[in-house]
């Protein structure tokens, strides 16, 4: 019997098995030799073209349809989560605000970026015409557009890896990284649209997309609180149902069958806008709809893409050069980080001309839109299959070279400033980590038994063996007075000889310790340590249970989305201002205000000075945000 229940068991699962295999067995292969810095997609290429040549050989026109289709939704899967990787919170309140002195608009992310694109774009049409003199570049235009394109998905990753992301230098980068695939999708959409149809009145049709756009975000905004739609979403978020999965591949292909109705080319915009509405919706650094979207994108429809970019490449259309290829290629690899490089400079009045360069090197990280944007000229016949070919290998080339480079000349602190030091590896230690890591916050954990220590070090979490009775060991992690030190052994006797170790030998006075009992509290308070005595957290905890249970159980459920911070003022400018005229972001709330030993609660009407220490609850980006303006 060939049919059940009207589906054909005819179709040939071989080359999807093929095309699958691949992608599963690449970053096992990267885990197990070690291969940290060259990124997946680069070997998924690769593979793609082995595979194209000698396992894929004679696959049938029906599965390479197939194969095609996944391929294609794999492309417009990662438009839509490159398009949600952008932090939209963070580049809208980027933007200037009316009272914002000129000092501030010049160091402002978004001014920056804006300029860093628009040096990138003269530097990239100059050298375009530069290269039409050693071959023929049919759309000089557009050949530039390609050049200015730069990767969210390199560039977020390498910061926040490092412990950079949410630094005012880090910042930068990230924004200048999303508005430079912003901008440069928007001007490949109309650049399509108008070489495919000519500069017609149907080109205002590409507007459609962003008043849709628009009036989705108003329409969410008003109706994602309502209790009833968050009760039933909640309900049906997990197990058969995944409403939240189903709703979003609903929302990307409402946007994708409209872009389809303006022009082909426009799906890639379409995508891309959508990937931003729900990032405005979405807390992604702790959400697990965006880890799910992730594990769909990423563990099926986007290695698909990258492995059929690596069947479909022909090396043999090079050959079109001639004797050109070698000049070509030489200073086409020039161009693509001059084009990024140059630009950066602008950086250097505030961060210095090592940390602009190495910006810059990041910058010319190019991945997914290069390739994109070289297949959609592919196809609209204004790149030619050499060229094409010689973007692919650019891009394998900018997104290895890119992120080494960045490493090389701004080399990574391992213990940068600020890193808690926990001694001691316990279930309360890794915890600990654990929660800090989710702020952003660095730390090293030193534990002195050696499976504890693989143990920890297997989940990710930074750690060291050695021992917290030697004073080498703060030296190896450079402790110094700006760093917590959070001393729990699991022996009351082991965390009093460290934290004297701590204090009297090394003379530090950021130091948490455990006392479980009141002979041990009184010792530690003889060091000047701050300790946290478990049986009082356990009882203040069972009070918020009786007395402000709903109060208590909000603050516990949205730890994930919201931190409370202390935030000095410092920045002159605020220096007698009413909280009132303070621009705080949005996604924050004052609590309190501390000045010297008075601590209160601030209105409207209060003036801050600079040495107030502000209590400031919101989101991690709008945090950093606060915390950026009030220094």
């Amino acid at each position: 019997m060939s049919r059940l229940l009207s589906i054909s068991l005819e179709f040939n699962y071989l080359p999807l098995m093929v095309v699958i295999g691949l992608a599963w067995l690449i970053p096992m292969l990267l885990t197990l030799l070690r291969i940290k810095r060259v990124p997946s997609v680069i070997v998924e290429i690769l593979a793609g073209y082995v595979a194209g040549k000698y396992l894929l050989t004679d696959i049938n026109p029906e599965s390479l349809r197939i194969l095609e289709f996944l391929g294609l939704t794999g492309f417009i899967f990662l438009m839509f989560l490159g398009g949600l990787e952008i932090d939209m919170d963070q580049v809208i309140y980027s933007f200037p605000k009316k009272k914002s002195g000129l000092r501030h608009i010049t160091r402002n992310p978004v001014i920056i970026a804006l300029l860093i694109f628009l040096i990138s774009l003269t530097l990239a049409y100059s050298g375009t015409l530069l290269l039409s003199g050693i071959v023929e570049i049919n759309n000089n235009w557009y050949f530039s557009l390609i050049m200015v394109t730069t990767s969210v998905s390199i560039v977020f990753p390498v910061l926040k890896n490092r412990g950079e992301s949410l630094t005012s230098y880090g910042q930068t980068l990230i924004v200048s990284a999303a508005v430079a695939d912003i901008l440069s999708i928007i001007l490949f959409t109309f650049t399509a649209f108008i070489i495919s149809y000519g500069f017609k009145i149907e080109i205002t049709y590409l507007f459609l997309l962003f008043i849709f756009f628009y009036l989705l975000y108003r329409v969410g905004n008003r109706f994602r609180r309502w209790p009833l739609l968050k009760k039933i979403s909640f309900q049906l978020a997990h197990a058969v149902s995944q409403l939240s999965i189903r709703g979003s591949i609903f929302l990307l292909l409402v946007f994708v069958v409209i872009s389809q109705y303006i022009s082909a080319e426009a799906i890639l915009l379409g995508a891309f806008l959508c990937g931003m509405l729900l990032s405005l919706f979405l807390h992604k650094g702790r959400s697990l709809l965006v880890l799910k979207l992730d594990g769909l994108g990423y563990g099926f429809f986007i290695p698909v893409f990258f492995i059929m970019v690596g069947v479909k490449f022909e090396p043999a259309t090079l050959k079109e050069f001639e004797l050109t290829l070698v000049p070509f290629l030489a200073v086409l690899f020039l161009l693509l980080f001059a084009v990024k490089v140059i630009p950066s400079l602008v950086l250097t009045g505030r961060y210095g001309i090592r940390m602009a360069l190495s910006g810059g090197f990041l910058l010319s990280s190019r991945l997914s839109l290069i390739i994109a944007a070289s297949a959609i000229g592919l196809n609209l016949g204004i790149i030619s299959p050499g060229i094409n070919a010689s973007f692919v290998l650019m891009a394998i080339i900018t997104c290895f070279l890119g992120p080494f480079l960045y490493n090389l000349i701004k080399p990574h602190e391992k213990y940068p400033m600020g890193t808690t030091i926990i001694v001691g590896g316990s279930s309360k230690g890794v915890l600990l980590a654990r929660r800090l890591n989710m702020h952003g916050k660095a730390s090293v954990i030193i534990e002195n038994n050696e499976d504890r220590y693989k143990t920890i070090t297997t989940k990710g979490l930074q750690a060291i063996f050695s021992d917290g009775l030697d004073p080498a060991t703060y030296t190896r992690v450079r402790m110094t007075s700006a760093n917590y030190v959070v001393v729990d052994t699991g022996s009351a006797e082991m965390n009093i000889r460290i934290c004297e170790l701590l204090r009297k030998e090394l003379n530090h006075d950021r130091i948490i310790s455990l006392a479980k009992k009141s002979p041990v509290e009184q010792q530690l308070k003889k060091f000047d340590v701050e300790t946290v005595d478990a049986t009082r957290v356990m009882a203040s905890t069972i009070e918020s249970l009786i007395l402000r249970p709903a109060t208590y159980h909000a603050l516990i459920e949205s730890f994930e989305n919201f931190t409370l911070e202390e935030i000095p003022v410092t920045n002159p400018a605020l220096d007698g201002r009413k909280v009132k005229d303070i621009a705080f972001h949005r996604d924050v709330i004052l609590v309190m205000a501390r000045s010297d030993d008075n601590v209160f609660i601030p209105h409207g009407e209060t003036y801050l000075r600079t040495g107030n220490i502000l209590y400031i609850m919101g989101t991690e980006t709008a945090l950093a945000f606060t915390r950026e303006y009030l220094r």
